[in-house]
């Protein structure tokens, strides 16, 4: 991860759900309620995002409420329950004028593979499958659901959080 990458560049962000802002696991109650866990340092980073007027979005494949829950509590919008994230991109592209070049997408599985061959940046969690790895430019330094958005700013970026944050 020694290439520099300057936010400037970036129309949005595109971020999967599980395996990225997740750790990969599913919670399952009695009644058949799923839960899942996500990092608050996740959310420090969306911050940072919106200080910026970057957009960011969750793209997932998963159609459970929680993936919407945890983009309401972000900001930041969500689509979910699509079968082809590439064409989902696309739309997302036409629709605000953004070139699929200056897209970043962060994602960990294989249902990820062509979104992320699709747009300009990539980067993956440390824990990523052989092949998503294999085609990131940038593979994180934390595990899937360990702070993946905040240490693709902090590690990619090398932008200096406490800076934005906190100063006028």
């Amino acid at each position: 991860m020694s290439m520099k990458l300057s936010i400037d560049k970036i129309d949005a962000f595109i971020f999967d759900f599980d395996g990225v802002m997740t750790n990969n696991l599913v919670y399952l109650d009695q009644e058949g309620r799923e839960s899942v866990r996500c990092s608050r340092a996740d959310g420090l980073a969306i911050d940072v995002l919106h200080k910026l007027n970057k957009p960011a979005f969750i793209l997932s494949t998963e159609k459970n409420l929680v993936v919407a829950m945890r983009a309401k509590k972000l900001g930041i919008s969500v689509i979910q329950g699509v079968a082809e994230k590439s064409k989902s991109i696309k739309d997302l592209a036409n629709k605000n004028n953004y070139n699929l070049n200056n897209i970043f997408y962060v994602g960990n599985d294989l249902n990820d593979y062509y979104a992320m061959k699709l747009c300009g940046f990539s980067a993956c969690p440390a824990d990523s499958h052989f092949k998503i790895k294999r085609i990131s430019n940038f593979t994180l330094k934390v595990k899937g659901g360990n702070g993946v958005v905040k240490d693709l700013l902090e590690e990619v970026f090398r932008l200096n959080l406490l800076k934005i944050l906190y100063s006028d």
